[in-house]
């Protein structure tokens, strides 16, 4: 929301020393995540080779490389913006017109990892029977109404109401589901299993605990997500600050947004065991 809000504003920018100093700073960061997203996606390549399906592959790490994909192309975003911030400005432009595309992936993934995670716990049988077959089609839907929401969600940047409503109504949405899909994995947590007693609460099955930690790692960082563009919108809409100090505000809120692009990729390589402390 905050790069798209700005995409106005960037057809006229203003020397803002600030503003260009929080970008790039934030422009490196994301340079710095660069080998994070290759890994999980070679990763992802080595085990397919090994598999030789993509129907192999669970749900959650198909998700997860859809969103390194979305992150790539965010960096690519960054660069270009990069470009027009000190050599050109009209590329500005095109660095939001790659941020508007990305912005509703990053959320939407995270959803339909939360769902999956929820279905893995509370209703394990339905799970089984979607790991193959109409639930990789499922999958694969999914995947493919999100990229096109992705796409489609550009063309409503010229109409400033339509969007902010459209992105407050799925990220509402996402935090409404998001917290459902919490709310009942912990239930199921805390609920004695058939035959067992109410002192065996050391035989909480490990996969339900990841599950519930993976579900709330994704509020938590859709929440901070939520709360900078609930920011950014009001005081954009507001038009209480300048050209510069708007962008000072809308990069400076965007920082609230890098942890939803490292959930998912170290949830991931939490998973496969590559990360210190972690076992295979």
């Amino acid at each position: 929301m905050a790069a798209n809000s700005s995409s106005n504003s960037t057809l006229h920018p203003a020397d803002c020393q600030t503003y260009m100093f929080i970008f790039t700073a934030l422009y490196v960061v994301y340079i710095l995540f660069i080998p994070l997203f290759i890994l999980v996606l070679y990763i992802g390549f080595q085990r397919w080779r090994k598999r030789g399906s993509a129907a192999t592959t669970s749900h959650t790490d198909v998700f997860t490389f859809h969103m390194v994909i979305l992150e790539l192309i965010g960096v690519l975003g960054y660069t270009i913006y990069c470009y027009g911030i000190y050599s050109n400005r009209t590329f500005q432009t095109v660095g939001v017109i790659v941020f508007s595309v990305i912005s509703p992936g990053q959320t939407l993934f995270h959803l339909l990892t939360c769902v999956e995670r929820y279905l893995a716990v509370v209703h394990p049988v339905i799970y089984l029977r979607l790991r193959q077959g109409v639930g990789v089609r499922i999958r694969n839907i999914s995947i493919g109404c999100v990229w096109c929401f992705c796409f489609v969600s550009t063309t409503l940047d010229d109409i400033l109401i339509a969007k902010i409503i459209i992105e407050f109504g799925y990220l509402v949405i996402s935090m409404i589901v998001v917290c459902f899909c919490s709310i009942s994995v912990l239930f199921v947590l805390i609920r004695p299993g058939p035959g067992e007693g109410g002192g065996k609460r050391e035989g909480v099955d490990q996969s339900k605990q990841r599950a519930f930690y993976t579900i709330m790692a994704i509020m938590a960082t859709l929440l901070l997500r939520f709360l900078s563009n609930l920011v950014s919108t009001s005081l954009y809409i507001s038009s209480v600050l300048g050209d510069c100090g708007e962008k000072v505000m809308l990069w400076s809120l965007f920082w609230f947004n890098a942890p939803t692009s490292l959930v998912l990729p170290l949830l991931f390589l939490q998973r496969a065991g590559k990360l210190p402390g972690c076992k295979h």
